[in-house]
C-alpha cells in the first residue's frame, strides 16, 4: 500500500502539506549524490581526526576508592575491568524519581542499551562497557531480562562515582584505562553525543587506544593490528588465535578496499 503525500491529499486529511525535493531522472540524481559523498568523507575524515585527539587527551589519574554492587557482591572501579585494560561506564538513569521507575528505566537510556551491540567484538579490543545506575541489583535483574540486556553488565552506583564525573544529572560515557592497579580517566562523552554510542566503532573511538588498527593516527607504542584481521564471529574470538585462513583471503581485498577509500 502507498501513501500519496500530494499538497491536495494533505489538505483533504488536514495535514501540513510536505516541501519535498525534486523527482529527477538516475543520471541527475547520481551525480547529487556524488557531490553530497564528497561532503560525507570530508566528514568522516574529521571524524578520524576527532578520534585521532582523543587519543592524546591527557589522562587524570582515579584515586578515588569508588565501591559498586554487582551481580556478585561489591566491586571496585578496578573491577569493572573485568581484567581487561580499557573500561567504558555509561551512566543509566533507573532508579526511584525516575520517568518509568520501577518497571522501566528513563526512557533514552532505554532507547541506548536497545542499541549496544554485542560485545564479544569490543572485549576482542580489551575494553569492556558497562552499565551504572542508583537501582538495586534485584531491580537491575529484573529489569535487564524483562528488557532483553542480559549481556550488558550493569552496576550499582553507592557513592559519589556519579557526581564525581559528571552523570548525577544528566547520562553520559567516561571512560577508563588501567596501568596495572592504576585508574585513569580518559574520556568522556554526554548529551547528543551518546546519540552515536552503540556500535562497537563508536565505543573505540572514544577510548584511548582507539581501534588499535594500523591505519589509525595513534602515538608511537599504541598497539595496532592490521584492519578486518581480528574481526571474528561473535562466539568464536579466542585471545591469540590465528586468523581463519579463508577469511584471511577474503579480508585482504577488504583492506585493500578500504586502504583505497580511505586515501581517497
Amino acid at each position: 500500500m502507498t501513501t500519496n503525500n500530494s499538497p491536495q491529499n494533505a489538505r483533504k486529511e488536514g495535514r501540513r502539506a510536505m516541501s519535498t525535493p525534486p523527482v529527477v531522472p538516475q543520471q541527475a540524481w547520481e551525480a547529487a549524490h556524488e557531490q553530497l559523498l564528497v561532503k560525507e568523507k570530508a566528514m568522516t575524515r574529521a571524524r578520524d581526526a576527532l578520534a585521532a585527539e582523543r587519543r592524546r587527551m591527557p589522562w587524570l589519574a582515579v584515586e578515588k576508592p569508588y565501591v559498586f554492587d554487582g551481580p556478585e557482591g561489591k566491586a571496585s572501579l578496578l573491577d569493572l575491568f573485568a581484567g581487561r585494560r580499557q573500561l567504558i561506564v555509561y551512566r543509566a538513569f533507573f532508579e526511584p524519581g525516575v520517568h518509568g521507575w520501577p518497571e522501566h528505566a528513563c526512557i533514552g537510556c532505554s532507547l541506548g542499551a536497545d542499541q549496544v551491540s554485542h560485545l564479544a567484538h569490543l572485549n576482542a579490543r580489551d575494553t569492556t562497557l558497562v552499565y551504572a545506575s542508583r537501582a538495586p541489583q534485584a531491580d537491575i535483574v529484573r529489569l535487564k531480562a524483562r528488557m532483553g540486556w542480559e549481556r550488558i553488565p550493569w552496576y550499582t552506583i553507592t557513592d559519589s562515582f556519579d557526581a564525581d564525573f559528571g552523570v548525577d544529572e544528566w547520562h553520559g560515557h567516561n571512560a577508563f584505562i588501567r596501568d596495572g592497579d592504576r585508574v585513569f580517566r580518559t574520556g568522556f562523552i554526554n548529551g547528543r553525543g551518546d546519540e552515536a554510542m552503540g556500535t562497537v566503532w563508536s565505543y573505540l573511538d572514544m577510548t584511548a587506544l582507539g581501534r588499535q588498527e594500523s591505519w589509525e593516527d595513534s602515538p608511537q607504542g599504541y598497539p595496532q593490528t592490521r584492519p578486518y584481521k581480528w574481526w571474528n564471529w561473535h562466539e568464536l574470538y579466542v585471545p591469540g588465535a590465528a586468523v581463519d585462513p579463508e577469511w584471511d583471503r577474503v579480508s585482504e581485498a577488504g583492506e585493500a578496499a578500504f586502504r583505497e577509500k580511505h586515501d581517497d
